[in-house]
């Protein structure tokens, strides 16, 4: 009783405290573990009750992070500024709790940050003990097998559910894994069974490598020999296998290629029979592996036995015989079947040459001599001619540890004197186990035992060994797991030294029990019925390796000291490259790789990245990056410090006074795989001092405004705090510009088109929506321009253009038809002309304007050469002049600023937090103002080079989407109705001048630098470019060139330049331009029996509502002229072309735009006739047909067939026509795929849907209801050529060579598997053929 009462209280107790548990607050903590790039993005969340105590908080972080405690620490995140260090970090040791510690209870969020300790990143915490271990050995691993989406992995089976014991590390297994290079898990798994072999590995530590005879690198047996010293003497957990696989032949491709463990032994093994060849290693493989085998065929009349012997390297077993229901249980089952002989009666019966006619037959195999180590293949692939793909049979199939093989053995009992052995070519082919059943590669004994009486084989080869010779005992199981498209292969090998199971699973090495091998049977636990393997495991024993036991010839691994002479150096040599590699790898561990940028004086903005020791002093990495930044004799080493820096943000962090003797380690927060801030190297001039940069501040560009000469000057730097108001913010550029701060505005622009007035005195920037990097435009004047609204003030147009201008780089003809003093001509002409009318106003002050050229001025311009760059800045500056005097336009300032491309982009979000990033200025001035203060302070950004980085990159990643051929669907025309140019209206900011030499990247050519207005239409562009081209802007063409030097012609010209940015590059083209309603096509010719059935003849233009008589008639002389074709317009058709397809045959009544679909850059087939066109109608159907012969195993040449409707019988009855075959004989199939439908004449007679029934052409399966249908037709009574092996063999090249010049597919079977090679001269040879 007392014992129930006390039970009860227990349970009162644990009640009561679980409903204090759960009625407490808890305190709701949101960690971000900033150790690394890789874990920044991510979130542990814990919920705990607010009386947690502080050091459990960081035992709960520990154990859900997988840190090992106390080496890391927990700090609180700023989420708003994010600013590092700002915080000192929790005490882990604490017993205080959450709700003490300053923890918000009620389902707050708590945002703390998981930091380094220490300057040294956060330990994982390990399963086991890793002491003692090589450091790659230190890895997050739980659990025995990871193998869902691991290497080496097809991902389509489930995890074995193994209890293997947990992972042991090398200290206590003594085993060296091997690591996945990405499919090479059957590699893997043979080579630890050679490993673990003593026999194999003792006779291949005694083999010597002679350097001088041929290369180590290419040598197979001695990079195996290095693999197997590693695996023995290695500290590391696992080793690279590409050493090995590199003396194959092998290239990286070759380990994303899974392949048959047993086909790779065959194909080692014979690989290393070559390279041992003359050598006591030479017949090793067939000493250790080779076995012996009879295959007979007895006459059950007169006992007369034909035979020969085999030999082989591993004995397949099948598991389920063909057709059966129900699978073999065991390997001794499997190998009783496997000799089981079988009748041969009836139509199968055996012709005995003694009887000299067919009789009854005994045929089969008999074990003549077993090898040493016995392979088993378990055959589980297998192919189900049902479903026509690959299985894998998944049954159960047991082995034993401990194999009898005596039974197995021929017992030669029957010696009834009619047994005699004869040559026979028969039994020779089919009993051939060598090539049929054994698939052995490997004998090099080519002669057959043949013709020997049975009676004369000598007495010691009929001696039967004892039966405890013939015991084989298990020490190597090989497991796949997985399906027939693809797995997984791991070794479970016995050691014979201590005789305990391993797994060698690629780098994991592992001890497993007896059980975990009987769990590699297969099957299920149900019976063994028939579908009994669609349920089983994918997780089942593929290969068998046992052991004769022999205690004569059973061997024990070479101890070290027992090594010979030759591999102990191996052993030193290998001993000293892997301590080598750990220094160097120590040294990795503790160097800090950082970015590195700097603002070099002559160079502009450089980029590197600085690796420094993290002992180093801030002073010795400054040393550093001042040689690596090649400043040396340009800026003395005291006028440069490091400091931290934003490249993103373009935000100059903190700089680091008085902390020259710091660790870098300290300084940048421990040794990390990335850092999310960079270093600037900042240089200043001598009679300067280094500004200091607080963490906190924010970067500020000022740039000043005059709106008196309308400039913006290049950009001061300030650096302020969120919290100022912007009364104390104007006091701090006042002091730095010299302003007036009572007459100041200040606009921020946010980002582009965004510009913001701050007028509030008490706002604080923070609120104004500053971030870490901004841009403001300041000016200070008593002008009445203060009085009106903002976005009507003089100032905001100001900005408002400075925002817009882009800044291009075009590219004039090179044989431009206007000289100097025609082009002179020309402008004054435009002056002068009022006729023109085009003409424009030119009272606008604000804006450039150039006049549309006059026929004359074409006309004398069209007579004069190109001129060169000199003659190109008179031109500027006489258009300049003639436009109104560029020389005093105040507008002329805005070619000293650069703005990048961000800033035009019109997708730009409008988010203040990006502001520091969308736009920014080019100036070769230093942040410094003289006049700002008697002291100079030297900031190391300038303008460009905090751009010009970020400029590029842009660039390279920007997506252009503008005047795509896809995109354009026609153009406009430059003038209205009217007659009026469309460009009057657009009085746009438009500046031209000759390319500096450092903007020429188009050499010696004639280059211009327009900076113009992005709202600027193409046509008003066009009109702005006339006076440089010198020509009528309707007489070139404006092609956009993108990143990889494509170019597209632009013709939209009501569209807007808004898609260009800075530095974008246009190509001027000499030659008429698009009027409305006109588009430019390309003209193919189509052969239909050539072999290149499309060929490109002409550009020319089609025009709206133009007919195609009228077009073929304006194409003919062009024809003519340019291509030497001199055709009739009565033989000639064009029709619609889709890629290389031939289409709809376009009548000559049909009206463009009206009947046919255009659009800019289109293409279409000129087709020329044999005879008048017979097309009239849209209602008639124009199909290209093809004889198939299948007697002379040839195609015929194409021929139209004109089809007044959709019906198959009329199509047959053309057919029939134009061939003379029988209508009741003809079969039809339409071709597959784009035009001419090629496809080989091996496969088309049984590839094709032939004859299908349907009665009209434009239903299902063929679907034809437009012209250019390929038709292929044969004669049903004619039978196919019967070709010998040799001849299809030849004509399958022939095809093959033949549909892939024509770009076709040669087949449509799947992809086949690529075939397993060891290349003994050290890569594959290449095929001249396959050029």
């Amino acid at each position: 009783t007392n014992k129930s009462e006390n039970n009860v209280y227990i349970f009162f107790f644990i009640y009561l405290q679980i409903q204090n548990a759960a009625e407490e607050p808890r305190a709701l903590c949101i960690i971000q573990d900033i150790t690394s790039a890789k874990t920044v993005n991510e979130r542990l969340t814990l919920n705990l009750p607010a009386s947690t105590t502080l050091s459990k908080l960081y035992e709960d972080v520990a154990h859900k992070a997988g840190y090992v405690n106390g080496t890391f620490g927990l700090a609180w995140g700023n989420t708003q500024d994010m600013v590092s260090n700002s915080s000192a970090p929790l005490d882990h040791s604490s017993e205080m709790s959450l709700s003490e510690s300053g923890f918000e209870p009620g389902g707050k969020r708590n945002f703390l940050q998981l930091t380094d300790k220490d300057g040294e990143q956060p330990q994982i915490a390990s399963v086991t003990d890793s002491s003692g271990l090589d450091d790659s050995s230190q890895e997050r691993f739980i659990g025995p097998l990871l193998r869902d989406g691991t290497p080496g992995c097809s991902g389509d089976y489930s995890s074995p559910s193994y209890s293997y014991s947990s992972i042991l590390s090398k200290s206590e297994t003594g085993y060296v894994g091997l690591v996945n290079q990405a499919m090479t898990c059957y590699l893997n798994s043979l080579l630890q069974t050679l490993f673990m072999t003593p026999e194999f590995r003792n006779a291949l530590y005694n083999w010597e490598f002679e350097e001088q005879e041929e290369d180590p690198v290419t040598s197979i047996p001695y990079q195996l020999q290095r693999l197997f010293v590693l695996l023995q003497t290695s500290k590391k957990r696992a080793i690279e296998t590409t050493d090995v696989t590199r003396s194959f032949g092998w290239d990286s491709s070759e380990a994303w290629q899974q392949h048959d463990v047993q086909e790779l032994c065959r194909v080692m093994f014979d690989a290393l029979e070559q390279k041992w060849k003359q050598t006591e290693q030479a017949d090793l493989i067939n000493q250790l592996y080779q076995g012996k085998l009879k295959d007979y065929v007895r006459c059950l009349e007169c006992g007369y036995e034909s035979w020969r012997i085999d030999t082989y390297l591993d004995i397949p077993l099948v598991i389920r015989p063909f057709g059966a229901s129900q699978a073999y249980g065991s390997v001794e089952e499997a190998l009783q079947a496997f000799i089981q002989p079988e009748t041969l009666d009836g139509p199968n019966q055996y012709f005995c040459e003694r009887c000299k006619k067919k009789c009854d037959a005994r045929k089969g195999l008999r074990f003549l001599h077993f090898p040493y180590l016995l392979t088993l293949q378990l055959k589980r692939f297998d192919f189900d001619y049902t479903t026509m793909h690959r299985i894998k049979l998944n049954d159960r199939m047991t082995f034993p540890e401990e194999l009898d093989m005596s039974p197995f053995i021929d017992v030669e009992d029957e010696k009834s004197p009619q047994t005699e052995s004869c040559t026979d070519s028969g039994a020779e082919n089919e009993g051939s186990c060598h090539s049929d059943q054994m698939s052995n590669d490997f004998s090099t004994d080519d002669c057959v035992d043949e013709g020997i009486c049975l009676d004369s084989t000598s007495s010691t080869e009929r001696v039967l060994k004892p039966k405890s010779l013939l015991t084989f005992e298990l020490f190597s199981v090989m497991v796949h797991s997985g399906s027939a498209a693809g797995g997984h292969y791991y070794a479970c090998i016995k050691s014979f030294s201590d005789g305990q199971w391993y797994s060698f699973n690629d780098q994991h090495v592992s001890k497993i029990t007896q059980d975990d091998i009987r769990k590699t049977y297969g099957g299920s636990s149900g019976s063994r019925g028939y579908f009994s393997g669609a349920f089983a495991s994918s997780t089942n024993a593929y290969m068998l390796i046992y052991r004769l036991k022999d205690p004569s010839r059973n061997a024990k691994f070479l101890a070290v000291e027992d090594f010979p002479d030759h591999i102990k150096r191996l052993v030193q040599k290998e001993k000293e490259s892997e301590e080598q590699e750990k220094r160097q790898r120590e040294i990795e561990r503790n160097t800090c790789k950082i970015k590195l940028f700097c603002m070099h004086p002559v160079k502009m903005m450089m980029e590197s990245k600085l690796e420094v020791h993290k002992d180093k002093t801030l002073r010795e990495a400054t040393e550093m990056a001042y040689k690596m930044m090649e400043l040396e004799g340009v800026v003395p080493l005291d006028c440069c410090r490091l400091v931290k820096y934003d490249e993103f943000h373009e935000y100059l962090e903190r700089s680091y006074e008085g902390e020259e003797d710091t660790p870098m380690g300290l300084l940048l927060g421990g040794v990390k795989s990335s850092y999310m801030f960079d270093l600037l190297l900042e240089t200043r001039r001598p009679d300067q001092v280094f500004q200091p940069y607080k963490p906190g501040e924010v970067m500020v560009k000022v740039h000043v405004v005059n709106l008196k000469s309308e400039t913006i000057a290049s950009p001061v730097s300030v650096r302020a705090y969120l919290n100022q108001t912007i009364t104390e913010f104007k006091q701090l550029i006042a002091q730095a510009t010299g302003l007036s701060a009572e007459t100041m505005r200040v606009v921020l622009e946010r980002c582009y088109n965004d510009l913001r007035l701050l007028y509030v005195p008490n706002k604080t920037l923070k609120a104004e929506g500053f971030f870490r990097s901004n841009k403001v435009f300041v000016e200070s004047s008593e002008l009445t321009d203060h009085q009106v609204p903002f976005t009507d003030s003089l100032l905001w147009k100001l900005l408002d253009r400075h925002g817009n201008t882009i800044r291009l780089l075009v590219l004039l003809p090179e044989q431009s038809p206007g000289t100097l003093a025609n082009r002179t001509l020309f402008q004054k002409q435009q002056q002068g002309s009022s006729t023109s009318d085009s003409q424009k106003s030119s009272d606008a002050s604000d804006f450039e304007h150039i006049e549309s050229p006059t026929q004359e001025a074409d006309s004398n311009s069209s007579l004069c050469v190109a001129a060169d760059n000199r003659e190109l800045e008179n031109r500027i500056r006489a258009t300049s002049a003639g436009s109104g005097g560029a020389s005093s336009d105040p507008e002329n300032h805005f070619a000293c600023e650069e703005r990048s491309d961000s800033e035009v982009n019109n997708d730009r979000s409008t988010s203040s937090v990006d502001s520091d990033i969308l736009s920014s200025s080019h100036s070769s001035d230093t942040l410094c103002n003289a006049d700002s203060g008697p002291i100079q302070l030297a900031n190391g950004l300038d303008s460009h080079s905090i751009t010009s980085s970020r400029r590029s990159k842009a660039h390279e990643g920007k997506k252009e989407t503008w005047d795509t051929a896809e995109e354009d669907s026609g153009t406009d025309s430059e003038y209205d109705d009217n007659g009026k140019s469309k460009a009057e209206a657009q009085y746009l900011y438009f500046r031209a001048e000759p390319c500096s030499q450092d903007d020429a990247s188009w050499n010696s050519q004639k280059c211009l630098v327009v900076h113009v207005d992005k709202r600027i239409t193409l046509a008003a562009f066009k009109l702005n470019l006339e006076p440089y081209v010198g020509v009528t802007s309707t007489q070139f063409k404006v092609f956009r060139v993108y990143a990889n030097n494509q170019e597209f012609e632009s013709v939209r010209l009501n569209e807007t330049l808004s898609s260009f940015s800075d530095d974008n590059k246009i190509t001027i083209r000499l030659g008429r331009a698009l009027k409305k309603g006109e588009y430019r096509v390309k003209v193919y010719q189509l052969l239909v029996n050539e072999p290149e059935p499309c060929k490109f003849l002409v550009d020319t233009v089609f025009a709206k509502a133009m007919t195609v008589r009228q077009s073929k008639e304006e194409l003919l002389p062009q024809l003519k002229e340019q291509c030497k074709l001199d055709l009739s317009i009565d033989r000639v058709r064009l029709r619609k072309k889709t890629w290389k397809n031939p289409g709809t045959v376009f009548l000559d009544y049909h009206v463009y735009e009206e009947d046919i679909s255009i659009s800019s850059n289109w293409e279409v087939f000129l087709e020329v006739l044999d005879e008048p066109e017979k097309m009239k109608s849209m209602s008639q159907l124009a199909v290209l047909t093809r004889r198939w012969s299948p007697s002379t195993m040839k195609l015929g040449p194409f021929q139209e067939v004109i089809l007044e409707s959709s019906s198959v019988e009329e199509l047959k009855e053309k057919l029939s026509e134009i061939s003379g075959i029988p209508l009741e004989n003809l079969e039809f199939a339409k071709g597959r795929g784009t035009f001419p439908c090629d496809i080989s004449v091996l496969e088309i007679h049984q590839d094709l849907d032939w004859n299908p029934k349907v009665s009209t052409l434009n239903v299902w399966p063929l679907y034809i209801c437009d012209d250019g249908a390929v038709v292929f037709y044969r004669d049903s009574t004619e039978e196919p050529l019967e070709l010998s092996e040799d001849e299809r063999n030849e004509l399958m090249k022939k095809e093959s060579s033949r549909l892939l010049k024509t770009g076709h597919r040669v087949s449509y079977s799947p992809r086949k598997e690529k075939a397993l090679k060891i290349y003994l001269d050290g890569g594959p040879a290449k095929d001249p053929g396959q050029d």
